[in-house]
């Protein structure tokens, strides 16, 4: 076996010169010109890997990798070298234009690596489909959402809101999760179905699912076909959340709620449509949309979001017509505000239905149970 500098620690280095010395010693004879002094020297980190695997339509989904444990990636997607101070890698995250992307790792206790580069070439034509999830499913049975995008938050910890649901992941069976009654499923029918259940007095299950660490994306249209069920303590949601969560506190991480309900059918009823950030949450920059006269949320509709440089649109049913625009300039008023959506992170999607919490409170015994939010498909446009 061959031993690298990196494989020995300061204590078998220090072994290894005293055995040295001592063989030098012993017959009286030996030379001690064969053992030079100084420390070793540190060890230079692996160079990252810049894979890309096939999004739709010449996109494709970017993915940063280390041999090296505990190593952070820094990265770069305008030509220039990057450096600690660089955007941090978190997650595979979608690109849809040419540009180069270079990258450098970082191990606790070693040199920087040496920079990867990679070459992206993508000229894609406005409002051109370039990724989506359409929860397709020919198997005759339910099966799990793909894993390759799809992960999940579990627990009852509350989620900082006081809810009270256990979320289950896929497979799960402690808590009131069930394999034979799965809180997140793709049906038959080809469609995504979060179901909040109770299956026993005061135990609450759901799911919370999330592309965190799988897939993430900077601007473009979002859009996805949705009902929810309408009833006292239920709050379905789909929203986004910036990588950056895995490093700095709620809100400076920014978050986009696309499609948020509590609780039963208004009239006019209504969806609510926020963004937060540092310094502003949505109840600064949080809008009721007003579904038509006869139509609820309960129904089949279009959600929507366009995500541009300085801005978030939301729409329903008709992208043409936003029924809001938030703006960098909305927070301006705002003491120590930041606006989080154009620092050059990507953001990943989240797609749950909470139980009780703050907001809603609790569910009654009008609350009915199982209750389930349906999602079609989701699709991202370029702008």
């Amino acid at each position: 076996m061959t031993i690298s500098s990196r494989d020995l620690t300061a204590g078998a280095l220090l072994a290894s010169a005293l055995a040295l010395s001592a063989c030098g010693g012993a017959g009286g004879g030996g030379s001690s010109g064969g053992l030079t002094s100084g420390a070793p020297s540190t060890p230079v980190s692996a160079t990252p890997v810049i894979s890309s695997t096939a999004a739709l339509n010449t996109a494709v989904v970017v993915k940063l990798t280390s041999t090296d444990t505990g190593a952070v990636i820094y990265y770069t997607t305008d030509g220039t070298a990057p450096t600690t101070a660089s955007q941090v890698y978190q997650a595979p995250f979608l690109v849809t234009s040419s540009l180069t992307v270079k990258a450098m790792a970082v191990t606790p206790g070693d040199t920087a690596s040496a920079v990867q580069s990679q070459s992206i070439s993508a000229t894609i034509a406005s409002n051109t489909l370039v990724w989506a999830d359409e929860f397709n499913n020919s198997t005759g049975a339910a099966i799990a959402p793909d894993s390759n995008t799809w992960g999940y938050d579990t627990g009852n910890s509350g989620f900082g809101n006081h809810e009270l649901e256990n979320y289950c992941a896929w497979g799960a069976t402690s808590g009131g999760c069930d394999t034979a009654n799965p809180n997140a499923f793709v049906g038959t029918d080809g469609v995504l179905h979060i179901v909040a259940r109770q299956p026993s007095a005061g135990v609450y299950t759901s799911a919370r699912m999330k592309s965190q660490g799988k897939f993430s994306f900077q601007y473009g249209r979002l859009e996805f076909r949705a009902r929810v069920p309408e009833a006292q303590g239920l709050w379905p949601a789909v929203w986004t959340l910036g990588n950056s969560i895995a490093t700095v506190n709620w809100p400076a991480s920014g978050e986009q709620d696309i499609l948020e309900r509590v609780n039963g059918p208004q009239t006019p009823d209504v969806n609510i449509g926020s963004v937060h950030g540092t310094g502003f949450t949505g109840t600064n920059l949080g809008t009721t949309y007003h579904f038509a006269s006869g139509t609820t949320a309960a129904d089949w509709h279009i959600y929507g979001m366009i995500w541009k440089p300085g801005s978030v649109a939301y729409y329903i049913d008709n992208p043409a017509t936003p029924y809001v625009t938030y703006k960098t300039s909305d927070i301006a008023g705002f003491a120590g505000s930041v606006w989080p959506f154009d620092n050059g992170q990507s953001n990943f999607l989240l797609i749950n239905m909470a139980i009780g919490g703050d907001w809603p409170g609790a569910p009654d015994g009008t609350t009915p149970f199982p209750s389930t939010m349906d999602v079609d498909y989701i699709r991202l446009y370029t702008n």
